[in-house]
């Protein structure tokens, strides 16, 4: 299973990274970068679902529903 973890970094930006866990361990974290703006978070955010989705084709296209 994985999932993405938002954290705060001690210069006050927001870090992204991709967990990926076995049961109840965290056995891999990737980071995907930190950021200082919603923009730059939005987009590390859409990385990180990149990542997690690899070549999976989504079931649904939410484009419409997103802000742009």
């Amino acid at each position: 299973m994985a999932f993405i973890r938002k954290f705060k970094t001690t210069s006050g930006a927001i870090g992204v990274q991709v967990c990926y866990k076995e049961g109840e361990r965290v056995v891999k974290t990737v980071h995907v970068g930190s950021a200082s703006t919603d923009d730059a978070l939005m987009r590390l955010l859409r990385e990180a679902q990149g990542i997690i989705d690899g070549d999976k084709k989504p079931l649904f296209n939410l484009d419409k529903y997103n802000k742009k």
